[in-house]
């Protein structure tokens, strides 16, 4: 009898305690991950659900709907504006037309993507044909040869590993260059411009540019380097 009972000693453990003290731990860890990933799903799907809807609302004509739209990304919008003209008078324009031509065009909206990605492809189109009617220079497509190997680090190279905000010397440099930076971004095209603006301001991956744009993020890697290539060009003295 007391073989048998030794035999079946272990067939009352549950599964954890069969598997021993360092697993028990281990597999409830894991399913709680699992839980919340889950749970962030749940909660991104019925984010997106929710913004459709109101979308849905505001191409029936819902006012109400429409201004929650407005009121969830006029932020975003105004910041764009801000980094592209870098005037509060001019950005509220683009802000202004980019709402109207939204509100003009919300019919055609067909949620192939987010709401959010055909807002900010307006906003970035309006910002561009701003950019265009104030210069009549045409884009340079000309190549810029690359720099030799050990060339001497310039102002953009130095930039990343730059921390104003604890070096006073360093701050008070920041402010003096700000208008001669401003002046070189005024020599740039319309596109370079907005990329570049896209990429360092906003903080943009190429990729989310160019379906911002429209267009590839090839396109998008190019016209950033002639962008930076132009400016490291207008700042050479900036040593």
């Amino acid at each position: 009898m007391q073989p048998e009972e030794g035999q079946n000693a272990g067939k009352g453990l549950s599964g954890f305690e069969a598997l021993g003290p360092g697993s028990s731990a281990a597999a409830p860890t894991m399913g709680m991950s699992v839980a919340l990933e889950g749970d962030a799903r749940q909660a991104a799907a019925a984010k997106v659900a929710e913004e459709q809807g109101l979308v849905r609302k505001a191409q029936t004509g819902d006012r109400t709907a429409f201004e929650e739209l407005v009121r969830r990304y006029d932020r975003d919008v105004l910041r764009l504006a801000m980094n592209i003209v870098h005037r509060p008078e001019d950005a509220r324009d683009i802000y202004q037309e980019t709402f109207l031509k939204v509100y003009r065009n919300l019919h055609r909206f067909r949620f192939e993507c987010s709401f959010y990605t055909w807002l900010y492809r307006i906003a970035t189109n309006v910002g561009l044909d701003y950019l265009r009617r104030r210069t009549t220079r045409r884009e340079d497509q000309a190549p810029v040869p690359e720099e030799a190997e050990g060339g001497t680090r310039d102002f953009f190279d130095r930039q990343p590993h730059q921390n104003p905000a604890t070096n006073p010397e360093r701050q008070l440099l920041g402010q003096e260059i700000s208008g001669q930076l401003q002046e070189a971004m005024k020599r740039l095209s319309p596109r370079e411009r907005m990329v570049f603006e896209m990429k360092h301001y906003e903080g943009m991956r190429l990729r989310a540019i160019g379906d911002a744009l429209g267009t590839s993020e090839e396109t998008v890697k190019n016209s950033l380097f002639r962008a930076t290539r132009k400016l490291r060009a207008s700042l050479d003295g900036l040593r």
